[in-house]
């Protein structure tokens, strides 16, 4: 294993229409402060530098207007937007990208994975606790994976977890299996809040 010592800069992806919540997933209301902002908290404990992805008709709205912002280059392609646009900005860093609706995430999952990353493979993930498959949306994007994330999204596939699945990527076991459970509906958000308290 090769640890790199390459800045780390997080992403948190919000630019997704939440069609299935209803609402806006980064606006829920989480003990008084948005998902969002509790997503970024714990990002920006454990990176160089931390940015919110969001389309470009969100940039001015209030909640992700106090943070420091990546737009989507790219339109219609899911996360893999906002990922993409971040390794363009910035390619040189090691990326650290993580979902905003991710209401278990802790500052103990996130330092276990940027500890374990291995800088000869170009992304480093979880396996899901329900299949065994990759976590795209807690993993570390290496620097010098833009070409690969490219190719990809040229050949038609715009899946972060396939991305992963297809390519090497290191993989860890999660510390807590909840660690990484989304929400999709409020009732997912009140339950998860009230088991991690």
């Amino acid at each position: 294993m090769t640890v790199t010592n390459r800045p780390i800069y997080g992403l948190v992806l919000s630019g997704g229409k939440s069609r299935r919540m209803g609402t806006d997933k980064a606006l829920l209301d989480r003990d008084g402060q948005s998902q969002l902002a509790f997503i970024m908290g714990v990002v920006a404990e454990c990176v160089d530098k931390s940015f919110v992805s969001t389309r470009a008709d969100q940039v001015g709205d209030s909640e992700r207007s106090q943070f420091a912002q990546i737009v989507d280059r790219y339109d219609d392609m899911g996360p893999v937007a906002g990922i993409l646009s971040a390794l363009d900005e910035h390619p040189n860093v090691d990326w650290l990208v993580v979902a905003c609706d991710l209401p278990n995430v802790t500052t103990e999952t996130i330092q276990y994975l940027l500890a374990h990353r291995d800088g000869e493979q170009p992304f480093t993930a979880y396996t899901s606790s329900f299949d065994g498959l990759p976590e795209p949306l807690c993993a570390v994007f290496h620097s010098g994976c833009t070409d690969i994330v490219r190719k990809f999204v040229d050949d038609g596939v715009n899946c972060p977890r396939k991305i992963l699945i297809r390519s090497a990527t290191k993989l860890l076991d999660q510390l807590d299996p909840r660690a990484l459970d989304n929400i999709n509906t409020l009732d997912e958000l009140q339950n998860s809040v009230l088991q991690a308290s």
